[in-house]
């Protein structure tokens, strides 16, 4: 007997898992996303925490919570865009949650001039460099900025999962950059 490619689950694109599983209770093939992805959820997770443990209990929680959550995928982005976005919203809030960090809402308002060079300018970094000042960073601009260049998530995805305008992303985007450059700076002078 000739199997396809089809046959096999392990084959199949993560969106058309999700429709088994949300439409077809083929709640089994569960697994399958979590094979391909847990390990880069940890990666994300551990990157927030350095903590090998929590970490671990984060990305338990993180795909509890994504197959409670798999009915609201919508399909309007890749399946890893709106996994990685769960784990981005549950890895800052976890950290605002244990540091008691307050956020400052960012207004919509910014000249995207300079975005290009900005983003040219973050890409020169020392992997070093840029490693502890996203550490020193606000979680929230620093998911957004791993969003962006670590995962390659368009800015038209990044507003779909985040729920804001093209404007806003690029302006806050903009603003971590800027602030990933003050650290960078910063870090500078202590090395003298």
């Amino acid at each position: 007997m000739h199997t396809t490619s089809d046959d096999n689950p392990r084959s199949r694109p993560d969106e058309a898992i999700v429709r088994a599983i949300v439409k077809e209770g083929k709640s089994d093939l569960y697994g399958i996303l979590y094979d391909r992805y847990s390990n880069k959820v940890y990666r994300k997770c551990i990157s927030f925490v350095k903590d090998e443990s929590v970490a671990q209990d984060m990305v338990q929680d993180i795909f509890l919570k994504v197959f409670f959550q798999l009915a609201k995928f919508k399909g309007n982005s890749r399946f890893s865009t709106w996994l990685y976005a769960i784990t981005y919203n549950f890895c800052v809030e976890h950290y605002r949650k244990s540091s008691k960090v307050k956020q400052v809402e960012i207004g919509d308002h910014h000249d995207h001039a300079d975005d290009d060079l900005e983003d040219l300018e973050i890409l020169r970094y020392r992997v070093d460099q840029l490693k502890l000042a996203l550490d020193r960073i606000d979680p929230s601009e620093k998911k957004l900025l791993l969003m962006k260049y670590q995962d390659d998530i368009s800015i038209k995805e990044i507003m779909g999962e985040l729920d804001i305008s093209e404007s806003a992303v690029k302006m806050r985007l903009s603003r971590a950059r800027q602030r990933v450059k003050m650290v960078v700076q910063e870090l500078e002078l202590e090395e003298v």
